[in-house]
This record gives structure tokens, C-alpha cells and sequence, in this order.
């Protein structure tokens, strides 16, 4: 069960560092700021058996804030380039499609999570 979720926090990680490119904290296509989140990959273990770090909730509103985001990033792309706005076309596709797979992404964490406590509340 740790691997596992480890495994998707390593994975979450390396998702959100799609949207970093060249452009200073910008996103890696011109202008689209991905507001991409750092989730950590494992807690170290400290010396009395604890972990230090964010809890698994408070990584979890980080990552549905990051999602939430995305999405009102694009929407507001989406009614610039729809004012007539100096925003391209391409900018305005590729924040919609990032914001749609975040949104994916966080339905298939969702899903795999309940997966999770059905496992554990079936095991007795």
C-alpha cells in the first residue's frame, strides 16, 4: 500500500513538472502559467518512527487548488481570445486541454483512493 502511494506521488510530481518551462515559472507552452504543484514523493522518516511534511490532506487540497485553478486559468484564456483579446489560439487549447487532464488525473485519484478504502474496510 506505501509503494502504491508513493508511486502516485512520485507520479503526480512528475506531472506537474510538465506545465515548468524556460519561461520563468511560466508554462512550457508561451504565456499559459500552469501553477503546477510539488508533491513529494515520500515523507522521510524521522528518528521516533513519525514523518515530517505535509499530511496526505493537505497535499490533497494543494493538488484539487492546483486542479481548480488550471481550470480558471483557462476560462479566463478562453474569454480573452473570445473579447478579441491579444491571446492565441494555441495558448487558449493547450491551458483548456492541460486543465482537462489535471481534472482527469484528479477523478482517476479519486477513484483509486475509494478503490483503497474498499480494500481496507473489506479486510478485517
Amino acid at each position: 500500500m506505501a509503494d502504491a502511494i508513493s508511486g502516485i506521488t512520485s507520479r503526480m510530481a512528475q506531472l506537474g513538472a510538465y506545465g515548468q518551462g524556460p519561461l520563468g515559472g511560466m508554462g512550457g507552452l508561451r504565456g499559459v502559467d500552469t501553477g503546477a504543484i510539488k508533491v513529494p514523493a515520500g515523507a522521510p522518516e524521522t528518528g521516533g518512527g513519525g514523518t515530517s511534511g505535509a499530511s496526505f490532506g493537505d497535499t490533497l487540497k494543494q493538488f484539487i487548488g492546483g486542479v481548480s485553478d488550471a481550470q480558471d486559468a483557462a476560462g479566463e484564456l478562453r474569454d480573452k481570445f473570445v473579447r478579441g483579446e491579444n491571446v492565441e489560439l494555441h495558448q487558449v487549447m493547450a491551458a483548456s486541454e492541460e486543465a482537462s487532464i489535471s481534472l482527469e488525473m484528479m477523478v482517476e485519484l479519486r477513484n483509486k483512493v475509494t478503490e483503497a478504502y474498499r480494500t481496507l474496510i473489506s479486510m478485517q
